[in-house]
């Protein structure tokens, strides 16, 4: 009889509770802080600051020209920089910094021949040096994943400088075909074509390349990998003599970077 009235009085204390449970809004069931004045509630709060970034990584250029004996061009080489972070609220910032990129490229430059003694292709092997510096000024939306885990986005323009683009040649022509180049041939040409290794800024190209940058990447705890692709806005070529010159310069990196 005992073990009997004892079950019951369990089971009725069961059924009030759970009546009770359900009489009381979900927010107050959900929210542990109804029950214990003293737990702390985590907010989300948005705070100003700054983060400083050391990066390293690979950079491929390509310049784009509308010349047939002329093909577009591949540079290969690496990035190194430090950029500096503005955080805002709603998980946005802006980014800007320094970056310097060595890249090297090889071309040919053909003709026809102008010596009537062969049919063969005439050409120059065009071998690039380039130096540049970079000034981004990125807008960055990060989005949190997981823990420290966090995916991010970013667009904006970049400046890129040219310091210089060394162009070491190695010509495969005849000796009409070099004369005609160099102007011997056509005394009203007053823009010759070189065909020593020279500095490509200055005479043929502006060092000002404005771009438009779109690209994205990862970042854990201090960690963060990222690529993108910039787009080249303004024609680098000079006009020269009586030919009409166009080249663009795009680019594509992927990079590491370390945030202190």
């Amino acid at each position: 009889m005992k073990k009997t009235l004892l079950i019951a009085l369990i089971c009725a204390l069961g059924v009030s509770a759970y009546a009770d449970d359900v009489r009381k809004p979900a927010m107050q069931i959900e929210d542990n802080t109804f029950f214990d004045p003293t737990a702390k509630k985590q907010e989300t709060r948005y705070h100003f600051g700054m983060e400083y970034r050391l990066e390293v990584g690979y950079a491929q250029h390509e310049q784009r020209t509308q010349n047939l004996s002329y093909p577009n061009m591949y540079l290969h080489g690496v990035r190194i920089g430090a950029t500096f972070d503005f955080l805002l609220p709603m998980h946005f910032s802006i980014q800007t910094g320094l970056l310097y990129t060595l890249t090297y490229g090889k071309n040919e430059q053909h003709w026809r021949s102008l010596s009537m003694q062969t049919t063969q292709t005439e050409y120059i092997t065009h071998r690039v040096l380039e130096h540049n510096l970079t000034i981004p000024v990125r807008a960055y939306y990060t989005i949190p994943l997981w823990k420290q885990l966090r995916l991010f986005f970013y667009t904006g323009p970049q400046l890129h400088i040219g310091l210089s683009e060394y162009d070491y040649m190695q010509t495969h022509l005849s000796s009409e075909a070099e004369a005609w180049l160099n102007g011997e041939k056509e005394p009203l040409i007053t823009s010759k074509v070189p065909t020593q290794p020279y500095d490509r800024f200055g005479e043929e190209l502006i060092r000002a390349n404005i771009q438009w940058g779109l690209g994205g990447g990862m970042e854990w705890d201090r960690y963060r990998i990222q690529s993108g692709y910039d787009f080249g806005l303004n024609n680098l070529a000079r006009p020269r003599g009586f030919d009409s010159r166009h080249m663009w310069e795009w680019g594509w990196f992927v990079s590491f970077c370390y945030r202190f």
